[in-house]
């Protein structure tokens, strides 16, 4: 430790040497910033633990020698020190628990994971939201899993913004900087032990970038870094902020981050074996991959096949306009140079970033022609993605494209409250840390007895209302409130008695997540949160970009409604939303409530980490919750017709939300029994638990990324390496021939159709296809059936055509298939021919396809 607290602890002979570790704790970000190390510095020195913003590294070395003192010969600590300590070493070496299928990793692979932001904790502000947090919870897990994995980001000496909001509710944004000493970092270094530095390439200059690395648990971070003393004072602010400045810095940002990333892993002697792109930020990094292929002697288009076979590409975003993109010619300006060393035109480089929805250089374009696997994060965005990204593959129906899915996770260790680990070790063991995707084994959340589960419950919304009542009149003496109002407006607020229901919605104030959907019929919301014997506290919070400003009206809409008289102490505003005021309101809220226009809500996880601390959803079946209401475990608002214009959709699914929450949530809170709780109440927070934490965890979302892509990819990959990317310049070159003839491909039939026939008889189909110089083997000709009552494309049956041979007269070439159907009934059925070779990462990922 720095500036004289390692010298304390290594002269000061009562101090016991176990102490020493505590600085190995504080730079580890998973196990450093986690609850049992938290609660142990808290201990320590609780005034400075909250002076410090919660931050271990900036504790350790500000706390005073008296104190350190005073805690070797305090036994209770130093009983904490030696249970956290015990808990880091049997992290560290505990066995390797995974199971992927039949496959596992092999010796020398690696996965490069790529994001604009990480989001680990509130005192490493490198992260904005859910993407970033996504992204800590993804790094997160796959150190829990062992993978051979590594990060890439940005290290931002301005995170996110920090939140007021003042008393007419405006909120006043201001950003600090972070001091690296702060942090959990280090230089990375070469092999000769100096500083790891890149160079990047910009329009007439090169930027020098530093890599920096962060130990997350058994996984590092690196993370790019441009304020250095060899760059112009513009380009040392590159990476100074998070999501700032106009879409110039934003280029530049994702140019270090996508090249620049690459570049770094060379330098650190990392070879991956399959490079994720986690949102299309990082696209370029595919241009990067391909010129370094290209110096190996491949032409542009192998390389791209060779870049593209294991890279893994996950988009978040539900509307074509989320997407980034860049003006034409802006992109090619910072790519003139690299577009020589790929030997490709300038309109060749455009089209990799062409979109039908817009003339920009589009990221996402990018990373799917840079890429071979493809998800969205929820199964509805999975749907909507491949309906937002048909274009790329013309001719096959949204159903069948490529796009595919995994559904978000949330950490558990993370984001379960400790008195729920603590009554889980206690009642099941410490088997259920390796269990946690066990469904069947959940349903023992039934053997904790109901009065148990009820009191942590409370526990934990007590703490909450504890932090909300500080955070308030914090907020409101700061904006010159009076004490009086104050006790008006906390009203509800009583940690120490804490049976009013309560309901929390807090995440980013966008536009389409309809904060102020709540308030859309005041006099009928009014009439069901008024009654005297059953009040109802809503708790707001969260942030709108800065340049959002739809989204800060919604903050001073629903602050000035807060103050009105029928609502005032039932509707607050907390200011300063972070991930440790999350941590609290999922942990602590009675009902946990989400309201987005369907279907823009790509996933949503704020409602999952609800879900497993007991807190029961009220939602939109959108995004996440789609999948996980069953009926028995939250209410779920059936969300109004897409036809709908905004005034409809939004009074139908108010009436909804009225409905369900004046009818089924607030008499099921208050029907309280002998003991104080509602039995019904308790039941559905259980199967809250029971039924979302192992479906919805990052263990089981990252093992799915492990089993679907990063092991396919990896084994793609390695397929068209083989022989100097033999394979690779193959199916490149066998791509061309398939376009170039494709135009000329027709289909026709030979046989009379029937109209019935008998069940168990076989009928023969054939058809003529004209292949315009490509051979038999080049095509799949098949025949697609199911019953009429199926709409969806997936439930074909399919059945493949044979070659029998070349018709002289024609020349076109005869494929038959003898059919003995297996069901009986009407039956509905398509004949089609599409390109198709076994190397092919996707049956289908060419887009083209030749119907009857």
């Amino acid at each position: 430790m720095k500036q004289g607290t390692t010298f304390v602890l290594e002269v000061n002979p009562k101090i016991p040497r176990k102490l020493l570790r505590l600085e190995e704790l504080a730079n580890n970000l998973w196990y450093g910033w986690d609850k049992p190390t938290r609660t142990l510095f808290a201990r320590l020195h609780p005034g400075l633990w909250d002076a410090v913003g919660h931050n271990p590294k900036v504790f350790l070395r500000r706390v005073d020698e008296k104190r350190l003192v005073d805690a070797a010969e305090d036994q209770v600590f130093l009983a904490t020190v030696n249970r956290v300590l015990s808990a880091y070493d049997t992290y560290h070496n505990e066995p390797l628990r995974r199971n992927f299928g039949h496959e596992q990793f092999k010796e020398g692979e690696l996965v490069a994971y790529f994001c604009a932001e990480f989001g680990f904790h509130e005192s490493f502000p490198i992260y904005s939201g859910g993407l970033g947090i996504l992204a800590g919870d993804h790094c997160k897990s796959a150190s829990d899993l062992r993978l051979p994995f590594v990060a890439v980001g940005l290290l931002y000496r301005q995170g996110y913004f920090s939140q007021m909001i003042d008393g007419e509710g405006n909120q006043i944004a201001t950003y600090s900087d972070s001091d690296f000493e702060d942090l959990p970092i280090a230089p990375a270094l070469g092999d000769d032990g100096k500083e790891m530095r890149v160079a990047v390439e910009m329009p007439g200059r090169q930027v020098v970038v530093q890599v920096w690395q962060a130990r997350v648990g058994h996984i590092t971070l690196y993370l790019l870094d441009t304020d250095l003393e060899e760059n112009t004072p513009e380009d040392r602010d590159i990476a100074h902020q998070l999501y700032g400045g106009d879409s110039g810095l934003r280029i530049k940002q994702e140019i270090i981050l996508g090249v620049g990333g690459v570049r770094a892993l060379k330098a650190l002697g990392l070879k991956p074996t399959v490079w994720h792109i986690n949102e299309g930020h990082a696209a370029f990094l595919v241009l990067e991959r391909a010129r370094c292929l290209i110096a190996e002697g491949l032409d542009f288009a192998s390389a791209l096949e060779a870049a593209a076979s294991n890279t893994v590409f996950t988009t978040h975003t539900p509307v074509p306009a989320g997407h980034d993109h860049f003006a034409e010619n802006m992109a090619f300006d910072y790519f003139e140079q690299m577009c020589q060393e790929l030997k490709i035109s300038r309109d060749t480089f455009l089209a990799l970033g062409r979109a039908p929805d817009g003339p920009d250089f589009n990221m996402t374009a990018l990373a799917l022609h840079g890429s071979r696997f493809h998800n969205g994060v929820s199964r509805i965005h999975g749907e909507v993605s491949s309906r937002i990204c048909a274009s790329h593959w013309p001719q096959v129906t949204p159903e069948e494209n490529p796009m595919s899915y995994v559904t978000n996770g949330v950490h558990v260790p993370t984001f379960l409250a400790q008195e729920w680990i603590d009554l889980f070790d206690n009642v099941f063991g410490y088997e259920w840390r390796h269990r946690l995707s066990d469904q069947s084994y959940w349903s023992r959340i039934n053997e904790i007895p109901d009065h148990v589960f009820w009191s942590v419950r409370q526990s934990l919304k007590s703490q909450m209302l504890q932090l909300v009542r500080f955070r308030i009149s914090q907020q409101h003496f700061r904006n010159h409130g009076s004490e009086a109002h104050l006790d008006r407006l906390l009203k509800h607020v009583d940690y120490l008695n804490p049976n009013v229901l309560t309901i929390g919605f807090a995440r980013r104030f966008a536009t389409y997540k309809r904060a102020a959907l709540l308030f859309e019929d005041p006099s009928w919301l009014s009439q069901i949160i008024s009654e005297t014997d059953r009040p109802v506290l809503f708790i707001f919070a969260g942030k709108a970009h800065p340049a959002d400003h739809p989204g800060q009206d919604l903050i001073r809409q629903i602050h000035h409604i807060s103050h009105l008289p029928e609502f005032e102490s039932k509707v607050l505003v907390v200011e300063g939303y972070d991930m440790g005021l999350a941590r609290r309101m999922v942990a602590g809220v009675d009902v946990w409530l989400n309201n987005p226009v369907y279907p823009l809500e790509a996933s949503g996880t704020s409602g999952m980490k609800a879900g497993i601390n007991g807190a029961i959803n009220l939602s939109v079946l959108d995004g996440w919750w789609g999948e996980g209401y069953d009926g028995t475990n939250g209410w779920a608002i059936k969300p109004a017709p897409a036809y709908m214009d905004d005034f409809r959709r939004n009074k139908e699914d108010s009436q909804s939300l009225y409905e369900i929450l004046q009818d089924r949530v607030v008499p099921q809170y208050y029907d309280r029994g002998k003991l104080g709780y509602s039995v019904e109440w308790v039941k559905r927070s259980k199967a809250s638990i029971a039924s979302l934490l192992p479906r919805f965890n990052s263990s089981r979302m990252v093992g799915e990324y492990a089993g679907n892509f990063y092991l396919p990819a990896s084994r793609q990959g390695e397929l068209y390496a083989r022989n100097g990317h033999e394979n690779a310049k193959d199916i490149s070159a066998w791509k061309a021939r398939i376009r170039g003839a494709w135009q000329g491909v027709e289909i026709r039939r030979l046989d009379t159709p029937k109209k019935h026939i008998q069940f168990g008889d076989q009928v023969r189909l054939e058809v003529a296809l004209k292949l315009g110089g490509l051979a038999p083997d080049d095509v799949v000709v098949e025949m697609m059936m199911r019953r009429p009552a199926h709409k969806d494309a997936r439930d074909f049956l399919h059945f493949r055509f044979v070659f029998q041979s070349v018709i002289a007269a024609t020349g076109e070439h005869l494929f038959a298939l003898d059919l003995s159907p297996e069901l009986c009934g009407r039956l509905d059925y398509k004949i089609r021919a599409y390109p198709w070779r076994e190397l092919l990462t996707h049956p289908l990922e060419m887009g083209l396809m030749a119907w009857l």
